[in-house]
């Protein structure tokens, strides 16, 4: 099979024309974000924020052109826009007269058919926030509901490994993708869309608009929660999904050991900054048992999760141990709520769920989504 190169790519998107602007969209500086790696390719088409979703014939042109040049498995193209930044506050904003809602912001709808939406979120890396979204989202089908999960880590998806799903999602008009499924769970991640070992090299504005294309342009179907995993930390992916969708709220992942919890109350503080409400906290690797004599160890110390949640004024969810089923489970696509439902620990992941979807279901009707306070 040949083998595809970037210029060819750049050569081909020399053709794709952008009947506004009436040149390709190589000479008009659209294109960004060029990845060509064995055979799969990404990028990104920027665009004027005015033409929003006008601009979707132009992104399906390009990625129909690259598509057919021999030598390519799969293309996955973006729409991206640079705004420009917001006016300077007049006198009496600096005068602090101006605190409050932003006036004449359109509210963002909400994703159709789908009842609830909840984030889970880690100030940090590695304290198991993906197992944890994973077997959250099983429990809650567990416990009878319909659900989605939205892998939101664009540069690090793991859902497709553990869900065990792999292929491409379909559309059946070219617009909408159908999500894969598994365990009655529907599933959409970037890495549906390119190889597991392809390195995502996009900037802010470009996870932006994948995120948002993957909430809104999937056939998520009739859903009573969404549960998205989220990547590590305060960044450009936490801001759009406050800002693009109405979160019923956010789940904070800790490790129990004072430098994780520093990272987790930033967490929850952005989250309570841009008026989503913090559902609660989870300690994850709380404690370990040794599986041959019983003895257990808190290796990252213990219950600072509790401790934090109460000083924050926040749920504690309540505490998953650091074992090696979960961990085998997870890597073999087959998360312990699946594997051992009958498990202490694939019953606390159903406990955690039942506290979570009486908060959501307490809350009525979904939340319109948060108007960001002018500072």
């Amino acid at each position: 099979m040949a083998k595809v190169t970037e210029a060819q790519v750049v050569d081909v998107l020399r053709t794709v024309i952008d009947p506004d602007r009436k040149a390709d969209v190589v000479s008009l500086n659209m294109l960004s974000g060029l990845v060509v790696r064995d055979g799969h390719v990404t990028f990104a088409i920027e665009v004027d924020p005015q033409r929003g979703a006008a601009a979707e014939p132009l992104r399906y042109a390009a990625e129909r052109a690259v598509d057919k040049l021999p030598g390519v498995l799969s293309v996955t193209a973006v729409l991206t826009a640079h705004r420009a930044p917001p006016p300077a506050p007049g006198p009496a904003a600096q005068k602090g007269q101006s605190h409050g809602h932003a006036h004449g912001q359109p509210e963002k709808p909400a994703v159709p058919g789908v009842r609830h939406i909840v984030a889970v979120a880690s100030g940090k890396g590695g304290v198991g926030k993906s197992t944890t979204s994973v077997n959250l989202a099983l429990a809650l089908k567990a416990n009878g509901l319909s659900v989605g999960l939205l892998d939101a880590d664009i540069y690090g998806p793991s859902m497709p490994r553990m869900m065990a799903i792999s292929g491409r999602p379909t559309s059946a008009d070219g617009n909408t993708l159908q999500p894969l499924e598994n365990y009655g769970v529907k599933v959409m991640s970037m890495g549906f869309l390119v190889e597991e070992d392809t390195p995502m090299i996009w900037r802010g504005p470009m996870v932006q608009s994948a995120l948002t294309q993957m909430l809104r342009d999937v056939e998520w179907g009739e859903l009573d929660v969404l549960v998205v995993d989220m990547p590590p930390g305060t960044g450009d992916a936490q801001l759009t999904m406050a800002q693009q969708v109405p979160l019923s709220g956010a789940v904070i992942v800790s490790t129990p050991q004072d430098i994780a919890l520093l990272d987790a109350r930033k967490g929850l503080n952005m989250f309570r900054r841009v008026d989503v409400p913090v559902l609660g906290v989870i300690e994850n690797m709380s404690y370990f048992c040794c599986p041959n004599c019983g003895h257990r160890a808190e290796i990252f110390s213990h219950g600072g999760a509790r401790r934090e949640a109460a000083a924050l004024g926040t749920e504690f969810l309540g505490e998953v141990p650091l074992h090696i089923d979960i961990r085998e489970t997870s890597d073999q696509g087959r998360p312990i709520v699946i594997a051992q439902p009958d498990s202490e620990h694939a019953t606390v992941y159903r406990q955690i769920a039942t506290t979570i979807w009486a908060k959501l279901s307490g809350a009525g009707a979904a939340r319109k989504p948060p108007r960001i306070v002018i500072q």
